[in-house]
C-alpha cells in the first residue's frame, strides 16, 4: 500500500509537467496530442523490442481498451486547448475539478452509493482551487474547456481502473495510446479544416520537447499512474490529483511569470488541496488497516 502512494504522487509530480508543456510548445491542441502520442507508441515499441515482451492481443481486446484510448484523446484535446485559450494557471486550477465530478459519476458509474466523505473532500478542493485562482472573466472559454476536459478525465479514469486489471501493465498502456493516436489521427484532418496552421511539421525546439513530454510525461507518468489504480481507490487517486496545479502553477511562474502576486489566498488554498488529500489518504489507511485487521 505505501508503495502504491508513492507510485502516485511520482506520477503526480510527473504529470505537473504537462501543462508547462502545453505552453511550450506552439502547436495547436490537436497536433500537439497528435504527435505527442505517435511518439509515445514508438517509445513503447522500443521498450517491447529490447525487453522482448510479447504484446498481441485478439482485436476484441484492443477495441475494448481502445474505448479508454478515446476517452484519452478527448481529455487531452480539451485539456490543451483550456491551456491554449487562457493560460497554465487556469488550465490546471479548472482541471482540479476532477475529484469532484469523481465523488458524482464514479457511483452513478458502479451503482454504488454516493459517499457524502468524497463529497465534502472534493468540496474542501473546490474551495481551495477559487482560493488559488480568482477566475478572470477573460478567459470563459479557457475555462469551460478545463472543466469539461475534468469530467472526461473522470470518466478516463474509472474506465482506466475497470478495465487495466484484464491485461499486462505494459501492453495495457500500449494499445490506449496506440488507439489514442488512431482516434487523433482521423480527428486531425477534420481539426485543421477548423484552425488552420502554418505548417504541421515541428520545428527543432518543439520536437524536443513532444520527445520530452511523450517519454517522461506519457509513458513514465502512465507506467506510476496505473500502478497506483491497481491498488487505490479512483476517488483517491483523482483528489491526491489536486497536487498537480500546485506544481503546474508554481513551474508556470517561474517560467512564464504566471500568477506573479502570491498572497495569502494562494497558501490557504494550496493548504485546504493538501488537507483535502491528507485527509482522504488518512481515510483509505484507516480502512485498509481495518480490513486487513478482519481477515
Amino acid at each position: 500500500m505505501k508503495l502504491a502512494f508513492i507510485y502516485l504522487h511520482v506520477s503526480i509530480f510527473l504529470a505537473g509537467f504537462t501543462g508547462v508543456f502545453g505552453r511550450l510548445i506552439t502547436m495547436n491542441e490537436a497536433l500537439l496530442v497528435w504527435y505527442r502520442v505517435m511518439f509515445a507508441s514508438g517509445f513503447f515499441l522500443i521498450y517491447f523490442a529490447v525487453t522482448k515482451t510479447r504484446f498481441l492481443l485478439p482485436l476484441k481486446d484492443i477495441l475494448r481498451i481502445g474505448w479508454v484510448g478515446t476517452l484519452l484523446a478527448l481529455h487531452w484535446i480539451l485539456f490543451y486547448a483550456s491551456i491554449k485559450y487562457s493560460n497554465v494557471s487556469i488550465g490546471v486550477v479548472t482541471f482540479a475539478s476532477l475529484c469532484f465530478w469523481t465523488a458524482i459519476i464514479d457511483p452513478i458509474m458502479s451503482r454504488r452509493a454516493f459517499s457524502v466523505k468524497e463529497i465534502l473532500f472534493s468540496l474542501l478542493t473546490i474551495v481551495g482551487i477559487a482560493l488559488i485562482f480568482h477566475f478572470d472573466t477573460r478567459y470563459q472559454v479557457g475555462i469551460i474547456l478545463g472543466i469539461f476536459s475534468a469530467i472526461a478525465c473522470s470518466v478516463l479514469s474509472i474506465e482506466t481502473r475497470r478495465v487495466s486489471f484484464h491485461y499486462p501493465l505494459m501492453t495495457f498502456l500500449f494499445y490506449e495510446i496506440l488507439t489514442c493516436f488512431f482516434v487523433m489521427s482521423l480527428i486531425v484532418p477534420i481539426y485543421l479544416q477548423f484552425f488552420e496552421v502554418d505548417s504541421i511539421v515541428p520545428s527543432a525546439l518543439n520536437l524536443t520537447y513532444l520527445c520530452l513530454m511523450a517519454s517522461f510525461c506519457t509513458v513514465g507518468m502512465f507506467i506510476f499512474q496505473v500502478k497506483a489504480f491497481q491498488a487505490l481507490s479512483t476517488f483517491t487517486v483523482n483528489l491526491s490529483y489536486n497536487l498537480e496545479p500546485v506544481y503546474s502553477i508554481l513551474i508556470a511562474m517561474i517560467l512564464f511569470n504566471e500568477a506573479k502576486e502570491v498572497n495569502f489566498s494562494f497558501y490557504a488554498g494550496l493548504l485546504l488541496i493538501c488537507a483535502s488529500v491528507a485527509l482522504q489518504s488518512w481515510s483509505h489507511w484507516k480502512q485498509h488497516k481495518k480490513t486487513k485487521a478482519l481477515k
